[in-house]
């Protein structure tokens, strides 16, 4: 026969604050871009609110827009988790060492990068009849 013991207890439930504005936030629509500067050769990426908030922030440094578009602070957290991940290291406030396999990971993952930079291959089959 087995001799099991059924212990009977109660589970406690531990709160915790849930700040329910920070999570909003994340899902508000705006800008995303990517910035360029040659003089460091990196690039930049990130969130902006509106137009106005985006020309401040290139008038303010000297880059270069590649590209924008609508999005939100959530594509921007997932951008960077999938580039860690991929072995992607970037210093403080998103900037990257430029390279063509970053360029090709943000256009694979749908991050605004322009045609300036990036010219993305097109493959082209060719069907041979015998």
């Amino acid at each position: 026969m087995n001799n099991k013991k059924i212990i009977k207890g109660f589970n406690t439930l531990i709160s915790s604050r849930f700040n329910v504005d920070a999570s909003i936030d994340k899902f508000k629509d705006g800008i995303i871009y990517t910035l360029y500067s040659d003089e460091f050769n990196s690039l930049k990426v990130g969130f902006a609110e509106n137009d106005k908030i985006l020309e401040k922030k290139l008038s303010s440094e000297s880059l270069i827009l590649l590209d924008m578009k609508k999005g939100n602070k959530k594509d921007l957290c997932l951008l960077i988790t999938t580039l860690k991940e991929l072995g992607i290291k970037y210093s403080g406030n998103f900037y990257f060492k430029y390279s063509s396999s970053l360029m090709r990971h943000l256009s694979t993952l749908g991050w605004p990068v322009g045609r300036s930079l990036y010219k993305q291959r097109k493959i082209k089959k060719e069907l041979v009849c015998a």
